[in-house]
């Protein structure tokens, strides 16, 4: 996904470097390493830095933008050609931490500011501050597609099924997919996983790095064929694999498709006037039990190489806290906010019922367990696995070979773990 190593210095001074400065101290600007989606747009970033920055007035940011959503291969590139940022958006802080990298935040301004302080926390230290949650993937749905074909929200995943093969029969593409990114390939596999293995024991991650369990086993075995149960019934469209995340939304939102599988943030692509026609629902679990897929999310990481960690981490704290930050990230990006002692109402936030309905489980007393491939604590996947798992996913679309799949993953596993 990312540009070649070559060219990294080349895109930090062109395409890929856009700044947000003013007059500031007099150690030189600091970079802060973004990526851009529909919903987290340049002005945003713009935006964001500025309402930051009135916190840390004297504190100039460069803004860096990643050539594609991969920004932790981005940041690895960056890194490698000696200009890892001073503050990076969004990475997996497992790819830093090893090499000492990444600065960890205080664990006082954690307990003080996040009602989840180690939401975040690897072995202890948390890289990224626990700001808001996220679920990894809800069920999007038209509900004018569901009334027409007479289907209601299913429960088990039989009746999933069921739903799959009544649309598809109806000349109806039962699920969006957006294949042709990695890590949005990803999403439907990842949701599975999370609601079958880890809906069933949450300690399967810390398992499978102590080497007690494979993804060959069994359960993830099964967990995978569902996935591939999918695609033999024609759940996705046959080309899936070209269309890009922006198309994905697109088409989803044009009634091209019945369900889309995607994290929360899309709620924020859902237009206030149409919301009304669309509705979430969680992917069934193999044993019937609710299972959220769950995600503290957060952004800013600092780099304990900078030329001014004090700094840096102050902007990032201010970015972290910024309430006006929180609620464009609630309008636009589905977030869902844990700052301490701050009432929803207090964000100013305008929201629909599908917001609504994916914060009632955030917020609700049921059984979250750490989003597959998706989180930043103790349970994120090992260096560089992210992105095989994205690669997996893909290459499950195409084979129907899963096991010959899963011993290969299994394999890239245990070379990053290691």
């Amino acid at each position: 996904m990312a540009a070649a190593t070559g060219l990294v210095s080349a895109l930090a001074l062109t395409a890929c470097s856009t700044s947000a400065t003013s007059a500031g101290g007099g150690g030189g600007a600091l970079t802060f390493m973004t990526f851009e989606t529909p919903a987290l747009t340049a002005k945003f970033w713009d935006t964001s830095i500025a309402e930051a920055r009135k916190e840390v007035p004297d504190t100039e940011i460069k803004k860096i933008v990643s050539p594609d959503a991969d920004r932790t291969a981005y940041a690895k590139q960056l890194q490698a050609s000696g200009q890892f940022p001073d503050i990076l958006s969004s990475v997996n802080p497992k790819d830093f931490t090893a090499a000492g990298l990444l600065k960890p935040f205080d664990q006082k301004w954690l307990d003080d500011n996040f009602t989840d302080p180690d939401g975040n926390a690897i072995e202890g230290k948390s890289y990224i501050p626990p700001t808001n949650s996220q679920i990894i993937p809800m069920v999007f749905y038209n509900k004018k597609i569901f009334a027409e074909h007479r289907l209601q929200v299913p429960k088990t995943w039989d009746e999933f099924v069921d739903v799959v093969s009544a649309l598809k029969k109806a000349g109806v593409t039962p699920v969006e997919m957006a294949g042709g990114e990695p890590w949005s390939a990803a999403i439907p596999l990842s949701g599975i996983i999370t609601a079958d293995v880890l809906g069933a024991d949450p300690q399967w991650i810390q398992k499978r790095y102590k080497g007690e369990v494979k993804f060959t086993d069994p359960g993830m075995t099964a967990a995978a064929g569902k996935y591939r149960q999918l695609i033999d019934a024609g759940a996705f469209d046959k080309g899936a694999l070209s269309v890009s995340y922006a198309d994905a939304n697109k088409q989803f939102l044009d009634g091209e498709s019945a369900m889309y599988p995607m994290g929360s943030w899309f709620i924020g692509q859902i237009p206030a006037s149409a919301a009304q026609d669309f509705g979430t629902f969680l992917l069934p679990s193999g044993t019937g039990k609710t299972i959220v897929p769950f995600n503290t999310g957060g952004t800013t990481a600092v780099s304990a190489k900078s030329s001014d960690v004090a700094g840096a981490t102050k902007f990032a704290q201010a970015w972290s806290l910024s309430k006006p930050n929180l609620k464009t990230l609630i309008e636009t990006d589905g977030a869902f906010p844990m700052l301490k002692n701050v009432p929803f109402e207090e964000f100013g936030a305008k929201v629909t019922p599908v917001y609504t309905e994916g914060f009632r489980l955030v917020t609700e007393n049921n059984t979250k367990v750490s989003a597959f491939g998706q989180v930043n604590n103790d349970d994120a996947l090992p260096p560089g696995v992210v992105e095989q798992f994205n690669s997996l996913a893909q290459k499950l679309f195409t084979s129907s070979d899963v096991k010959e799949q899963l011993a290969s993953f299994d394999a890239d596993w245990d070379k990053a773990a290691k």
